[in-house]
């Protein structure tokens, strides 16, 4: 992408634009979300999993060593009886620190973007094989914010454990001269102290990172004024050939219309601006129907039509131009006119049947 084309890309996403991105995998991620939540995971692993765990696990393999000289292992079956046996009392202690760790790795997953299968993101792109584009992304801006957050988090971790370790210099001097048995309990404590420290920066890292992860993916989502054009003309049409589709549409509606006017009764009309054919068949309808109305050009062609197939013209300025403007193709006339056109059409068949005889 140009110079020229990032900065066109001044105005926002639009609804459309950030939906799409959102279909296709292209969300706002904090990397540094699931490394909070390990943290937080690890420190309910250490406040209700070690501290008693640990001792349920020490107790039954002490049992195990202290009864070692009863365990027969004469054969490999033997060997894998108590194989199983240990590995089950291993398996009960680790499930809950597994499940600790997964519920933490999901839970920071679905809390930033709702969870969805989209195959885009592992289908192969040879944009991301570019020498080039990788020489953008590592120098580019996301490179500089990456930069950073990785000399804040091992300065902060440093300066943590630094502390820690002056705070807790005569108790780790001290733990020397203990007893070993000691040793899990004091080194649980001060590991607790470091990663309780090393969250509340995290905290702090994640906040900023989830802000900007949000603004920088907005800000790639931008768009040109003309991408907003050729979008609106994508989802409204273009105004072009919505113009030409409504065009053949009356066309089409004109044509049917015409094709109608030889099974008219009879044409109302204002001498050469208004047009109105009626069909009357008191068998299916009550009253008459408008088969066709036209305007000027196309109450000239009514007229025509009507007067090529021999069906009666009647002139009237005042009827014409208020069926033409109260009715519509295809619907009966409406109440109001049922005795003017009644009168109309009396006369015809009365001049009908006076010809006929």
């Amino acid at each position: 992408m140009s110079d020229e084309d990032k900065d066109s890309k001044t105005e926002e996403p639009t609804e459309k634009k950030i939906q799409d991105a959102i279909d296709k995998g292209n969300t706002p991620v904090s990397k540094e979300a699931p490394v909070l939540a390990t943290f937080v995971a690890s420190l309910l692993i250490g406040s209700f999993v070690l501290t008693t765990g640990t001792g349920h696990l020490v107790t039954k393999l002490t049992n195990l060593l202290d009864l070692s000289g009863g365990i027969d292992l004469g054969n490999s079956a033997d060997a894998l009886l108590l194989m199983h046996a240990v590995s089950i009392e291993i398996a009960i202690f680790l499930a809950p620190i597994v499940g600790f760790l997964t519920l933490a790795g999901l839970a920071s997953a679905f809390a930033q973007n709702t969870p969805s299968l989209v195959f885009h993101r592992i289908k192969p792109q040879p944009s991301k094989l570019s020498p080039i584009k990788g020489w953008t992304r590592i120098f580019g801006a996301q490179g500089l914010v990456e930069f950073l957050k990785a000399v804040f988090k091992f300065s902060t971790v440093s300066a943590i454990v630094y502390g820690q370790f002056r705070a807790n210099e005569a108790e780790l001097i001290n733990a020397m001269f203990t007893d070993p048995s000691a040793l899990p309990e004091i080194i649980l404590q001060i590991s607790m102290r470091l990663i309780a420290g090393v969250c509340i920066v995290t905290i702090l890292l994640v906040t900023v990172d989830v802000l900007w992860s949000r603004s920088h993916w907005r800000k790639n989502l931008r768009m040109s004024k003309q991408e907003i054009k050729d979008e609106h003309k994508q989802m409204e049409g273009d105004p072009i050939v919505k113009a030409r589709q409504r065009s053949l549409a009356r066309d089409r509606a004109r044509n049917r219309m015409m094709s109608a006017v030889p099974q008219a009764t009879l044409v109302v009309a204002n001498p050469t601006h208004f047009a109105v054919a009626l069909r009357y068949d008191g068998d299916q309808n009550p009253a008459p129907i408008v088969v066709a109305k036209g305007q000027d050009l196309i109450a000239l062609k009514i007229r025509e039509i009507a007067e090529n197939n021999d069906i009666p013209v009647i002139e009237d300025r005042q009827l014409a131009r208020s069926l033409y403007a109260a009715t519509e193709v295809e619907n009966m006339i409406p109440a109001e006119f049922y005795r003017a056109v009644a009168e109309i059409i009396c006369y015809v068949y009365s001049r009908q049947t006076k010809v006929a005889g």
